[in-house]
């Protein structure tokens, strides 16, 4: 069973510039959208409730803003929006569906003011606390999305410059380093090993994205029952040129 993230900076904008086109070459069982910035019923026909799929949606109360949903081609059971308690900006959900449990996951970004930083830090120390259950399940447990932090300077092409930059900052980094430390598992920089890369978002400035010169941000993360069975994690830069400024991240997973 394939599975994907995607960060689509606006769903409405994103179909219309070929994410029906990259589900088709990737063939993906189960999608997680971030950034959908829209209620189901502002989406255009018939993507409020596509044909094929099961859908789930989190959107935030505030229209035109962050978002999240899980699109999947088995039923969807719905088992928690939001780290434990309200969730206006629509950041999270966890679902099982096709013999899985899956969190969608949009971690705020801290770059435009202070204020959204410490909201930011507010929800990585709840986070932690958050996740420890769902890393101890029997069952397989994969949480992905964009969580706006690059873990290492392998996963930062300007490193040196943006150390004091939200997303780089010295806590984000050892917060990701302590997920890990718990047991999460990434799947990405674990097949990528020691080399650079490979990024998952890329500034509009310049041609960062045509040179690739980007951020890894956009995550999955697996407890140890998901990561016996997973395999082939790719980042799908080439399929996601002019849909978002992320790209899709997959993983397989084998499910009996």
């Amino acid at each position: 069973m394939r599975l994907m993230t995607w960060n689509v900076n606006g769903l409405r904008s994103a179909l219309k510039k070929g994410l029906p086109e990259v589900l088709q070459k990737t063939r993906p069982q189960v999608v997680l959208l971030q950034e959908v910035r829209a209620f189901p019923e502002d989406l255009p026909a018939p993507w409020a409730d596509p044909p094929r799929w099961h859908v789930v949606w989190n959107p935030a109360e505030k229209p035109g803003y962050s978002g999240t949903a899980i699109w999947s081609r088995s039923p969807i059971e719905v088992l928690e929006r939001g780290l434990g308690g309200p969730d206006q900006e629509g950041r999270v959900i966890v679902a099982r569906t096709g013999g899985v449990v899956v969190g969608c996951l949009y971690l705020p970004s801290g770059s435009s003011s202070e204020a959204r930083q410490t909201v930011k830090d507010r929800m990585l120390d709840e986070f932690t606390a958050w996740a420890e259950p769902w890393r101890k399940k029997s069952e397989p447990v994969c949480l992905a999305g964009d969580f706006n932090v690059a873990p290492t300077e392998r996963d930062i092409y300007h490193w040196k410059s943006n150390q004091k930059t939200s997303g780089f900052l010295p806590h984000e980094r050892a917060w990701f380093a302590d997920l890990l430390q718990r047991g999460w598992y990434d799947p990405v920089r674990e097949q990528a090993g020691e080399r650079d890369g490979p990024y998952t978002w890329w500034s509009n400035r310049g041609q960062a994205r045509a040179l690739d010169r980007g951020w890894r941000i956009d995550h999955w993360l697996l407890n140890e029952a998901a990561k016996c069975r997973c395999s082939r994690p790719n980042v799908h830069r080439e399929h996601s040129l002019g849909v978002s400024d992320h790209a899709p991240v997959t993983i397989d997973l084998e499910i009996s």
